[in-house]
């Protein structure tokens, strides 16, 4: 069993704290058995950018917005020591057993077996939650650039509170995009993995997560 790890793309707005949080990342894995699955960043606003100016079908952008993920999969390959792409989950499953931190490529698994909404309220977060659905993951860990799911947005209200606990039910009633994407608690409906979402400007806060300890974070609970 493996613990699933997505990273998100806006982290690399920051270059410095994304290094860091790679270097922490490819050295817990030879202590822990991990898969990491890319955000899409930059690449997925670009598909963004094109469907709105060309009015693109729905199937069209999303396969587009998963090819985005494959990008920031290699880019995070290439700053990640002790790491290796692959397109399969069971040659993900082999390298993980071994010390070595794999980084899926999406792509094939997803037009293989595209059984989500297309549409942009399914993103990398309900992604990754449908992959560590189907390796029977421990845990599911949502890396991202705040410290977890706020009552609003925070970067744009001083006034937000985050979360630290937050039923599934409860995130499916808000029906809105928060930190995590709008479909994510249907997919955890299904998964029941235990889920957290975290800023990876503290790669501390993982390495706690893993560990079982109490960090700054918000967990989705049942």
């Amino acid at each position: 069993m493996v613990e699933v790890i997505k990273v998100g793309g806006s982290l690399a707005e920051d270059s410095v704290n994304l290094i860091t949080l790679c270097q922490e990342l490819g050295a817990l894995a030879k202590s822990h058995k991990m898969l990491i699955v890319p955000g899409g960043g930059k690449f997925a606003d670009v598909v963004r950018e094109f469907y709105r100016n060309f009015d693109l079908p729905d199937t069209v952008a999303h396969k587009m917005a998963i090819l985005s993920m494959d990008q920031f999969a290699l880019f995070l390959s290439s700053i990640t020591p002790n790491s290796q792409t692959t397109y399969v989950l069971e040659e993900a499953r082999g390298l993980s057993s071994t010390g070595i931190l794999p980084i899926i490529l999406p792509s094939n698994l997803m037009f293989q077996k595209d059984h989500l909404e297309h549409s942009w309220d399914v993103t990398s977060d309900s992604i990754t939650a449908y992959i560590a659905g189907l390796l029977l993951a421990k845990k599911l860990i949502l890396v991202t650039d705040v410290d977890g799911i706020f009552t609003e947005d925070p970067k744009k209200d001083l006034d937000a509170r985050m979360i630290e606990k937050l039923s599934v039910n409860e995130l499916l009633d808000w029906n809105k995009r928060t930190s995590v994407d709008k479909f994510l608690p249907r997919i955890l409906l299904k998964t029941r993995v235990d889920c957290y979402v975290v800023n990876g400007k503290h790669p501390e806060r993982i390495k706690a997560i893993l560990k079982g300890e109490k960090t700054i974070c918000t967990r989705i609970i049942f």
